[in-house]
Protein backbone atom coordinates (compact mmCIF):
# COMPACT_ATOMS: atom_id res chain seq x y z
CA UNK A 1 0.00 0.00 0.00
CA UNK A 2 1.32 3.62 -0.63
CA UNK A 3 1.12 6.86 0.85
CA UNK A 4 -1.61 8.98 -0.55
CA UNK A 5 -0.29 11.61 -2.54
CA UNK A 6 -1.20 15.64 -1.35
CA UNK A 7 -3.40 15.55 -4.24
CA UNK A 8 -5.31 12.96 -2.61
CA UNK A 9 -5.17 13.99 0.81
CA UNK A 10 -6.78 17.34 -0.35
CA UNK A 11 -9.57 16.04 -2.37
CA UNK A 12 -10.86 13.64 0.12
CA UNK A 13 -10.60 16.13 2.79
CA UNK A 14 -12.51 19.23 0.67
CA UNK A 15 -15.27 16.60 -0.82
CA UNK A 16 -15.91 15.32 2.34
CA UNK A 17 -16.62 18.17 4.05
CA UNK A 18 -17.55 20.18 1.00
CA UNK A 19 -20.69 21.71 2.26
CA UNK A 20 -19.63 22.72 5.22
CA UNK A 21 -16.71 24.36 3.53
CA UNK A 22 -19.10 26.14 0.93
CA UNK A 23 -20.67 28.05 3.83
CA UNK A 24 -18.04 29.02 5.46
CA UNK A 25 -16.49 30.70 2.76
CA UNK A 26 -19.67 32.08 1.74
CA UNK A 27 -19.85 33.17 5.75
CA UNK A 28 -16.42 35.12 5.20
CA UNK A 29 -17.00 36.38 1.50
CA UNK A 30 -13.96 34.42 0.14
CA UNK A 31 -16.09 32.60 -2.81
CA UNK A 32 -14.80 32.76 -5.78
CA UNK A 33 -11.72 31.76 -7.15
CA UNK A 34 -10.25 29.60 -5.17
CA UNK A 35 -13.61 27.69 -4.92
CA UNK A 36 -12.86 24.00 -7.06
CA UNK A 37 -11.40 21.39 -5.26
CA UNK A 38 -9.22 21.03 -7.76
CA UNK A 39 -7.65 24.72 -7.61
CA UNK A 40 -6.15 23.81 -4.30
CA UNK A 41 -2.08 23.78 -3.79
CA UNK A 42 -0.83 22.86 -0.77
CA UNK A 43 -1.31 21.32 2.67
CA UNK A 44 -0.07 21.37 5.90
CA UNK A 45 -0.82 19.28 8.49
CA UNK A 46 0.12 18.21 12.37
CA UNK A 47 -0.76 17.23 15.36
CA UNK A 48 -0.95 18.83 18.80
CA UNK A 49 -2.07 16.32 21.68
CA UNK A 50 -5.36 15.05 20.51
CA UNK A 51 -5.91 17.29 18.14
CA UNK A 52 -5.00 16.86 14.52
CA UNK A 53 -4.54 21.09 12.53
CA UNK A 54 -4.97 20.67 8.60
CA UNK A 55 -4.52 23.57 6.89
CA UNK A 56 -5.53 23.48 2.90
CA UNK A 57 -4.63 26.53 0.67
CA UNK A 58 -5.31 27.71 -2.88
CA UNK A 59 -3.78 30.57 -4.51
CA UNK A 60 -6.71 32.81 -3.51
CA UNK A 61 -8.16 31.36 0.41
CA UNK A 62 -6.72 29.15 3.07
CA UNK A 63 -9.08 26.99 5.14
CA UNK A 64 -8.42 25.52 8.71
CA UNK A 65 -9.33 22.40 9.46
CA UNK A 66 -9.37 21.06 13.44
CA UNK A 67 -9.37 17.35 13.06
CA UNK A 68 -11.95 17.18 10.04
CA UNK A 69 -14.06 20.29 10.24
CA UNK A 70 -13.54 23.19 8.84
CA UNK A 71 -13.23 26.22 11.34
CA UNK A 72 -11.97 29.08 9.38
CA UNK A 73 -11.08 30.71 6.44
CA UNK A 74 -8.83 33.45 4.84
CA UNK A 75 -7.25 35.05 2.29
CA UNK A 76 -4.37 33.28 1.62
CA UNK A 77 -1.31 34.74 1.70
CA UNK A 78 2.46 33.58 1.42
CA UNK A 79 3.30 33.86 5.54
CA UNK A 80 1.19 30.82 5.97
CA UNK A 81 3.90 28.38 4.23
CA UNK A 82 6.84 27.58 6.50
CA UNK A 83 5.17 29.35 9.08
CA UNK A 84 5.86 27.64 12.61
CA UNK A 85 2.44 27.36 13.93
CA UNK A 86 0.13 28.16 10.69
CA UNK A 87 -2.76 27.95 13.05
CA UNK A 88 -2.06 31.96 14.46
CA UNK A 89 -3.56 33.15 11.29
CA UNK A 90 -6.79 32.26 11.49
CA UNK A 91 -8.95 34.43 13.73
CA UNK A 92 -11.76 31.62 15.20
CA UNK A 93 -9.29 28.81 16.66
CA UNK A 94 -10.17 29.21 20.01
CA UNK A 95 -13.84 29.73 19.71
CA UNK A 96 -14.17 27.10 17.07
CA UNK A 97 -11.95 24.28 19.33
CA UNK A 98 -14.87 25.44 22.13
CA UNK A 99 -17.95 24.95 20.07
CA UNK A 100 -16.81 21.35 18.34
Amino acid sequence: MSAPTVDAAINDLLDWAWHAVYKLLAAKGLLGEGLDVGEYTGMSSWVEGPTRYTVVHSMAVAILFIDTDPVDAITFHRDLLGSEDPKTFFDTVTTARQGL
